[in-house]
This record gives C-alpha cells, sequence and structure tokens, in this order.
C-alpha cells in the first residue's frame, strides 16, 4: 500500500514539474510536502502535494487552516493581488468523520481574504477519478497508469529522477544571470565620473559652451560633420543630479545585464542603445543634451528582450518592476519639460534591437536575429537621412553668444565677430547678441555703431544693466553726461551690488551740476 501511495505522489510531482513546468518553491525535510509555482496557469498558480494518511477530519481542517497561512506568505512573496492554491492529499483513505465541508468549500482566512485554499483528497480507491482532479485542471486526460504493486526501488528511482530534474531546471535558471562577469558596467561608470569631474574643472558641466565643447549632442554641429557627437553624449553629464541618478541605474541595470548577456554583448547593446538614444534625439528634439539616459533606457530594453525568450522566468523575478518603472519614467518624460523623452524611447528600442541582434549566451534564434538586423539595416539610414534633411535643427543664439564670449575673452576678435555677423544674417540675435557685438566694435573704436548695438539690445530689454553702463560709458566719452547720468543711474538702480556700477553712478552724480 505505502510503495503504492508513494509511487502516486511522485508520479503526480513529475506530471506537475516535468510536463506542465512548475518549479519547486519549498519542499519539506521529509520530502512528503512539496509547493510548486507556474504562473502561467492562472486557475492553479500554486499547488501544494502532500502525502499523508488522513484519519480524522478535525486534523484535515487544522492542516488546510496552516496551509492558507502559508499560501497568504507565499502571495505576498509572488506579489499577486490573489492567489488561489490548490491543496492536494495522496492518502490511504478519506477521513472517518465529517470532512466534506473542507473539500466543496475554498478555505479563506478571515483576515487574509486575497488568498484562498482548494482542497482535494486522491485516494488509491477511486484513483481513476481522482487523478483527473491533478490533469483536469489543465483540461487533460491524466495521461500516466499507477503501476501496481510497484518496487521500493522503482519509488526511489522515480524520486531521484524527479528531483534531479527540478534541481537541473533551477541551476538553469540561475545561470541564465550569471553568464558574465561585470567589467563594462564598471568602466562606463568611471569614464563618466571621469569626464564630469574634467568638465566641472574646465568651467562646468552645466556650462553650454563646456558641453558643446566636450561633445554633447548639438544639431547644428552634427550636421555640419561632427558624426562623433552620436556617441559622446553618453558620458557627459548636466549637474551632479544627472550624474547622480544615471550613476545609480547604471549600476544596478547594467550589472544585470552584463550578467545575462555577457560582458562583449552588454557593451554591444550599450553602445548602440547609446548610439540609437541619441540619434531620437538628433531627429525629433532640436536642444541640446547629454547623459546615459538613452544607453540605460537600452538596459531596460535588452531586459525587455530576455522577457521574450524566457517569459515565465522574467516575469517571476523583475518583470513587472521593469515594466512600471518603464512606464514611471516615459510618463514623466510626456509631462515634465526639460527631458529628452525621445533619446529614451530611441534608446529602449535600440536596446531591444540590439539585444535581439546578439541575442543571449548559448542560444541563437537565427531568424529573430536575422530580422533584427535587417530592420537596423533599414531603419538607421532612414533616420540618419531624415534627420540631416529634415530634422529641427533650429538656431540657438544662446550657443553662439557663449562662442563668442569665449572668442572675446581670449582676445580673438576677428572670431568673436565672425561668429555674431552669422547670429546678425540669420536673423536670430537676442539681446545679448547685440551687447557683444557691441563689445566687438568697441575693441575695433567704432563707437557709433556700438552705440547702435546697445540701443538695439535695450529694445529687447530696458532691464539689461551691463547694456545701460556700457551706454553710459560711451556717452560720456563723447560729452554727453546728462544722458551718460540716466543710463548709470538704470544700471545701478538695477544692479546696486555691482561695484563699477556704484562708482561711475557716484561720480556722474558728484559731477551734475548744482
Amino acid at each position: 500500500m505505502n510503495a503504492n501511495l508513494n509511487y502516486l505522489y511522485w508520479r503526480t510531482i513529475d506530471y506537475l514539474i516535468v510536463e506542465k513546468g512548475y518549479r519547486i518553491i519549498n519542499m519539506s525535510q521529509d520530502q512528503l510536502q512539496v509547493w510548486l509555482e507556474n504562473s502561467s496557469y492562472k486557475q492553479a498558480p500554486v499547488i501544494r502535494v502532500v502525502r499523508e494518511d488522513l484519519d480524522w477530519g478535525n486534523r484535515l481542517k487544522r492542516d488546510v487552516h496552516l496551509t492558507a497561512l502559508n499560501s497568504e506568505k507565499i502571495r505576498k512573496a509572488l506579489k499577486k493581488n490573489k492567489l488561489i492554491v490548490k491543496n492536494f492529499y495522496i492518502s490511504a483513505y478519506h477521513p472517518v468523520d465529517d470532512y466534506e465541508a473542507v473539500i466543496t468549500q475554498d478555505y479563506v482566512l478571515p483576515q487574509a481574504a486575497k488568498t484562498s485554499v482548494q482542497t482535494s483528497i486522491i485516494t488509491l480507491d477511486s484513483l481513476d477519478n481522482d487523478i483527473y482532479k491533478v490533469s483536469g485542471l489543465f483540461n487533460e486526460e491524466a495521461q500516466w497508469k499507477i503501476k501496481e504493486d510497484p518496487e521500493e526501488m522503482e519509488v526511489h528511482v522515480l524520486k531521484e529522477n524527479v528531483l534531479a530534474f527540478a534541481s537541473n531546471k533551477a541551476k538553469e535558471e540561475k545561470s541564465l544571470f550569471s553568464m558574465g562577469r561585470p567589467l563594462f558596467t564598471y568602466m562606463f561608470i568611471a569614464l563618466q565620473l571621469a569626464v564630469f569631474f574634467i568638465m566641472e574643472m574646465a568651467g562646468g558641466s552645466q556650462n553650454t559652451e563646456n558641453l558643446i565643447r566636450y561633445g554633447a549632442k548639438y544639431n547644428p554641429l552634427i550636421v555640419e560633420g561632427e558624426w562623433w557627437r552620436f556617441f559622446t553624449p553618453i558620458v557627459i553629464h548636466i549637474g551632479f543630479l544627472h550624474l547622480l541618478m544615471n550613476t545609480f541605474a547604471l549600476y544596478f541595470l547594467g550589472l544585470a545585464v552584463e550578467r545575462i548577456f555577457g560582458s562583449s554583448r552588454f557593451l554591444f547593446i550599450y553602445i548602440f542603445a547609446g548610439f540609437t538614444g541619441t540619434l531620437a534625439s538628433f531627429v525629433f528634439t532640436n536642444s541640446i543634451s547629454a547623459g546615459a539616459s538613452g544607453a540605460i533606457f537600452g538596459c531596460f530594453g535588452a531586459l525587455l528582450y530576455f522577457g521574450t525568450v524566457h517569459p515565465k522566468i522574467f516575469f517571476r523575478t523583475m518583470g513587472t518592476n521593469i515594466l512600471l518603472v518603464i512606464g514611471i519614467n516615459l510618463a514623466l518624460g510626456f509631462t515634465l519639460p526639460g527631458i529628452d523623452n525621445a533619446g529614451h524611447i530611441g534608446g529602449l528600442a535600440g536596446g531591444a534591437l540590439s539585444a535581439a541582434i546578439v541575442h543571449l549566451p548559448r542560444g541563437k534564434r537565427w531568424g529573430v536575429q536575422l530580422s533584427a538586423v535587417l530592420l537596423s539595416a533599414a531603419a538607421i539610414p532612414a533616420l540618419l537621412w531624415y534627420g540631416y534633411q529634415h530634422g529641427p535643427v533650429l538656431f540657438d543664439p544662446s550657443i553662439s553668444n557663449a562662442e563668442a564670449q569665449e572668442k572675446l575673452n581670449a582676445g580673438d576678435i576677428k572670431g568673436a565677430s565672425a561668429i555674431l555677423e552669422d547670429v546678425m544674417e540669420k536673423n536670430e540675435a537676442d539681446k545679448h547678441s547685440y551687447f557683444l557685438y557691441s563689445i566687438v566694435m568697441i575693441k575695433d573704436e567704432q563707437y557709433k555703431e556700438a552705440e547702435m548695438l546697445l540701443n538695439q539690445a535695450l529694445e529687447r530689454d530696458r532691464d539689461f544693466p551691463e547694456a545701460h553702463y556700457n551706454l553710459a560709458i560711451l556717452l560720456l566719452e563723447r560729452g554727453e553726461e546728462t544722458e551718460a547720468r540716466e543710463h548709470a543711474e538704470k544700471a545701478y538702480n538695477l544692479q546696486k551690488d555691482n561695484s563699477q556700477f556704484k562708482e561711475l553712478h557716484e561720480r556722474l552724480q558728484a559731477d551734475e551740476p548744482s
């Protein structure tokens, strides 16, 4: 009898693990109780199988209650909103007293209504009907027969085979997350930290001029031939907070992707996604941009691709969290200003595409990989063509102003003049453009032109203290003290903490006729 029941117990587990893909999440020390999980089967995501001879109904009721308590813990661990647990007892006989209510009604804890336990008893007396209680969960007829009077050795072999299969499956799944030792993740972190430090020392990571100098994405210069700007933004960050957020994101996501795909594949995915993120930004936005965000979203894309290859493992381990984080980030990008969502989406797509090209270690999907290569070969040239021909390459005078200021600081008057003349020709000049061009004119001793330019700057902003001050100096040199005094007073009133403004204002006030 015991050999028959033990054989039935292990054959049931064999069916669930080997044929239906369940995995062991818990097993008692004596191996006579096992908890199995497979979220793919919504009607039976968790199954408990127990080899126990049931004598009395009260004992069965107490065990079902304990099962419900453990089921609630499992529900929380699996992060399920609701959980149905199928609870099977393999017993020689049914209890001798009243027990029917336990197996005809779902058992729900009063304090944990999100978990329910559905109990069935399988005995040898009614085996043909009872076995269907298991196979019927999957709309199948029972495919196995219970051997009559099996030898103990046969039971032992069956048990060992089932446990070996489960163990090998668990090792195989675990190995998916240890295909490579992280290397390039740490290298990219070190590189972006080094670049940030260098930029801070050279004028600041939030300085527009500095960002352009070090390789930020700037559409006009890309159009002029600086193709490397599709890649250099990956290691450039705008401000410490931007660096901090992307460094933490790279640490957690990069390590995961590099362990799953291996170092060489990770390097390809990260650079490819960084490129496609910058490309999407180039095609759809005109703003200066930089940061590892596109490449980091590429890591998200690579994990999504992993989810298409191993959906059960993906959703059991990280899938829900990954989808939630992607959704939140994209929603923020659409609602908050200053976020380059085009770069994020481009990186996400590039990460998934590049992951499909290289696939996972120890496996091939030639159809998918070839399709990904062909899609990349078609999409990237098309986007490049569109970006160069029709992309939003709008002129930004503030950037030209910064370049002209740098030329002036270096004493390159001709260089500054050329930049500002180009701004004027494009009819894109702002108040700072006119102000800087007036300085060029002053240095060339063209004072009338400088005065005209300062007045044009003031037409655009009557509260431009530097323009008032320079105009006061020019008027004073020409002997027009009354007008000079007015502009000096305006400059001082607008910026009283400026010592130069204060000195000129007080001198002209002292010289004013009484």
